[in-house]
C-alpha cells in the first residue's frame, strides 16, 4: 500500500487537482495589475479595520486595473451569525466599496472563480488535501483532543514551545498500513500538513509594508481539514488565493507570524506565493496608552457606527486615506476639488506601526466634504439618515422648499458654512429656524457684552421700526446696523472703538450680536444677513418680542 491508496482511502470521490486547475484558469489581465480581496467572517458587526483592510484593497486594485474580490470565510461556522454575510456586503456597499467579483448577498454571487463562500468549496479543498496525501505531505492524524491537551500540558510543565512538531507530532510516525487499519476500523481523524521546516532555520521575507522579515521555519504539522471535512484558514487561504488569482494579500498585521507557515504551504504545493502586505492595526489612545480599536469598548471600531452617526462615507474615505498615507492630506490641500479616486495609493507608504484614530480629524473631515455639498444634497442626505435614525427631524424635513431654503444659508460660495459634521448634527444645527420649535420652548439668552434689558430692547425696537427692509442687499443691510449703532452711543467700527473704548459703550459686532442672540437663542449661527431673509419679518418681530420679555 502506498500514499495514492491512502489518499483515495481518505478521498475516495474527489476530482484530482488537474480539474480545478483548468477549470480555474489564470487571470488576463495587464501586466503589474493587482489581484487583491477582503476576506471577513460573517461573525457579527464589521470592524472599521476590516473596512479599511477592504478600501485600500479595492484603491490598489482600481488603480492597476485589476480586480477586487469578495470572499466569505465561514469555515468556523459555530461563530457565524445569521444575517452575517447581508451585514458584511451592506457594511462595504454603504461606503460605495462594491467588489468586482464575489458574495453580493447570502445566497448569491458574481464573477467566474466561485465559490466565494468557502463552506461552498469544501470539495475543491479536500482535492487538495488528497494531492499532498499523495505526496507524502500530509496524513491523518488520529489524537483525540484530550491527548492533544495533555500533550499541551506537558510541553508547558517542560517550558517548551507547545505544538504538534517534531518527536511531539506522534501520528507522523505512524506506517501508511497503520494509518488505512485505523481508518478502516472507523477512527476518527483529521488531516495534518505534515511540515519539512526546522525551527533552527531562518527564513527571510519581504513584506510590501513591513520590509525585510526574518522568521525561523515553521516546523509545526498544522491541521489542514478539520473532523467536519472543511478546511483550516490557513489551508483553505492558500488554495483560494492560488485558483482565483489573488496577487497581494492584503490582511491586518496579527497575521505576519503565519508567513512561515503560508509560504511553505505555497512552497508545497508547487505554487508562487502572493506579495503579502500586512496593514497595521487602528489604535486608540486610552489614557496614554497606544491600544487596538476593540469592538467590546470602543463604538468607533463597528461599522455601524458610522451610519448610526451620518458621518458620510466620503468623509470616512478620505480620513483613511489620511491614515493610509501620509502624503494624501497635501494632495488634498492643492487638489480641494478632486475626486479621491484621482490620488494613488501606494502600499509601501503606509504606517508600519498603527496609526492613532483622532474622532475630532475625522469629523473636521466631515465639516470639510458636507461644505462642498449643494443644498439638495444636503437634505437628502439628512433626509435619508433621518428616516432611520431621527423622527424629529424628518418632521422638520418635511417642509422642503424651506428645508432648502435654510440648508441653501452660506453655502456655495467661497467660504460655506462648516457647521455640519455628519447628519446627526443636522437637527442641532437648523431646529433654532422653525418657528413652532423655537417658540415652544423657553430659551436662554447669552447676550455677552451688551446685556441691560433697556439697552436691549432700544436695539431690537429700533432695528424693526426704521432699520429692517426685507429687500436690501447685504451691505446695505450691514450699513444700517452701523447707522442703527451710532445712532444708539456705541462705535460704527470695531476699530473705533478700540482706538478710544472710553467714548462708546460697545461696537457694531457687539450691536450685532444681541440682533444675533434675540434671533437664535445662540451667539454663534451662520451668516445673520441670510436667516432673516429666510425667516421674513413676521417671525423676526415676534421673537424679538419673546427676546425682550
Amino acid at each position: 500500500m502506498d500514499y495514492k491508496d491512502l489518499a483515495n482511502l481518505i478521498f475516495p470521490d474527489i476530482n484530482g487537482i488537474e480539474y480545478y486547475e483548468k477549470k480555474y484558469p489564470k487571470r488576463n489581465l495587464k501586466e503589474g495589475a493587482i489581484v487583491t480581496r477582503v476576506a471577513p467572517s460573517p461573525t457579527g458587526n464589521v470592524h472599521i479595520g476590516t473596512l479599511y483592510q477592504g478600501f485600500v484593497a479595492k484603491k490598489v486594485a482600481k488603480q492597476t486595473e485589476g480586480v477586487f474580490f469578495l470572499r466569505i470565510e465561514d469555515t468556523d461556522q459555530k461563530r457565524e451569525v445569521e444575517n452575517g454575510i447581508n451585514q458584511i456586503i451592506s457594511a462595504f456597499s454603504n461606503f460605495g466599496i462594491v467588489p468586482d467579483e464575489g458574495m453580493i448577498s447570502e445566497t448569491e454571487e458574481k464573477g467566474e472563480y466561485g465559490p466565494y463562500k468557502q463552506s461552498k468549496r469544501k470539495e475543491i479543498y479536500q482535492a487538495y488535501a488528497k494531492y499532498l496525501i499523495e505526496q507524502g505531505k500530509a496524513y491523518p492524524c488520529f489524537c483525540s483532543a484530550e491527548e492533544i491537551e495533555q500533550m499541551r500540558q506537558k510541553q508547558e510543565q517542560a517550558k517548551i514551545r507547545p505544538g504538534y512538531y517534531g518527536v511531539w507530532a506522534k501520528c507522523r510516525k505512524l506506517s501508511i498500513e497503520e494509518m488505512s487499519e485505523k481508518i478502516k476500523s472507523g477512527e476518527k481523524y483529521i488531516i495534518r500538513f505534515k511540515s519539512p521546516g526546522r525551527e533552527d532555520r531562518k527564513i527571510k521575507h519581504h513584506d510590501v509594508i513591513k520590509g525585510n522579515v526574518d522568521f525561523p521555519e515553521n516546523d509545526q504539522d498544522i491541521v489542514i481539514i478539520k473532523a467536519d471535512g472543511l478546511p483550516t484558514y490557513h489551508f483553505a487561504h492558500a488554495v483560494d488565493d492560488h485558483l482565483m488569482g489573488t496577487t497581494h494579500v492584503i490582511r491586518g498585521d496579527e497575521w505576519l507570524s503565519s508567513v512561515p507557515l503560508h509560504l511553505q504551504l505555497f512552497h508545497e504545493l508547487g505554487w508562487k506565493p502572493p506579495k503579502y502586505v500586512h496593514i497595521a492595526p487602528i489604535m486608540k489612545n486610552d489614557n496614554g496608552n497606544k491600544r487596538k480599536l476593540s469592538k467590546r469598548k470602543d463604538p468607533e471600531a463597528a461599522v455601524s457606527y458610522y451610519a448610526e452617526e451620518g458621518i458620510p462615507q466620503e468623509a470616512v474615505k478620505e480620513y483613511l486615506l489620511n491614515i493610509a498615507n501620509s502624503n494624501f492630506e497635501n494632495w488634498r490641500r492643492t487638489n480641494q476639488d478632486k475626486s479621491i479616486d484621482e490620488f494613488e495609493l501606494q502600499l509601501n507608504k503606509m504606517s508600519v506601526s498603527g496609526a492613532l484614530f483622532d474622532m475630532v480629524k475625522l469629523l473636521d473631515v466631515g465639516k470639510n466634504v458636507i461644505s462642498k455639498y449643494s443644498s439638495e444634497k444636503v437634505y437628502e442626505e439628512a433626509y435619508n439618515w433621518a428616516k432611520k435614525y431621527d423622527e424629529e427631524l424628518l418632521e422638520l424635513l418635511q417642509n422642503k422648499e424651506y428645508s432648502l431654503k435654510i440648508f441653501s444659508i452660506e453655502r456655495g460660495n467661497k467660504k460655506p458654512r462648516k457647521d455640519i459634521a455628519k447628519w446627526s448634527d443636522v437637527k442641532n444645527s437648523i431646529i433654532y429656524m422653525f418657528d413652532e420649535k423655537f417658540f415652544s420652548k423657553k430659551q436662554d439668552y447669552q447676550y455677552q457684552i451688551i446685556n441691560n434689558k433697556e439697552d436691549i430692547s432700544k436695539i431690537l425696537n429700533l432695528y424693526i421700526e426704521k432699520y429692517y427692509n426685507q429687500e436690501d442687499d447685504k451691505q446695505t443691510w450691514f450699513d444700517k446696523i452701523k447707522e442703527l449703532s451710532g445712532e444708539l452711543g456705541y462705535a460704527k467700527e470695531v476699530k473705533e472703538f478700540k482706538a478710544n473704548p472710553e467714548k462708546y459703550k460697545a461696537h457694531v459686532g457687539d450691536v450685532s450680536t444681541v440682533l444675533r442672540v434675540a434671533l437664535t437663542a445662540r451667539t454663534n449661527t451662520p451668516d445673520m444677513y441670510e436667516i432673516m431673509r429666510v425667516l421674513g419679518k413676521e417671525s423676526i418681530k415676534k421673537r424679538f418680542e419673546i427676546a425682550k420679555n
